[in-house]
């Protein structure tokens, strides 16, 4: 079953964990500051359980999100391809905040 970006929206307007999600940055960085390559980035698995949601959800809504690390190679005739998406903690919060503010800007 294939889920649509707006079924993916309804769903996380609906989550309780993304309602409440907000991790500050500095909670998620490693303690070592020589280990630290910048700023987190979420796989979908981490970021559907932090937000409530499927893993599905996660990838409809981050697939075509500008920022969004796309790793892996097309398929071909005979092979699909595969895509691995890293979510910078950065465009996880813009996402957040964009479709948090959706139910008020309706409610008007």
């Amino acid at each position: 079953m294939s889920t649509t970006l707006q079924e993916s929206y309804d769903l996380l307007l609906k989550s309780q964990k993304f309602i409440v999600w907000g991790t500050p940055l500095e909670k998620i960085r490693p303690q070592n500051p020589a280990l630290s390559v910048g700023e987190k980035h979420f796989t979908p698995q981490e970021l559907a359980a932090a937000w409530g949601v499927s893993n599905e959800t996660i990838r409809v809504i981050f697939r075509s999100e500008p920022g969004v690390l796309k790793i892996g190679k097309p398929g071909s005739n005979r092979t699909r391809g595969y895509v691995t998406l890293r979510i910078p903690h950065e465009v996880a919060e813009r996402v957040h905040k964009r479709l948090s503010a959706a139910p008020e800007s309706s409610s008007r």
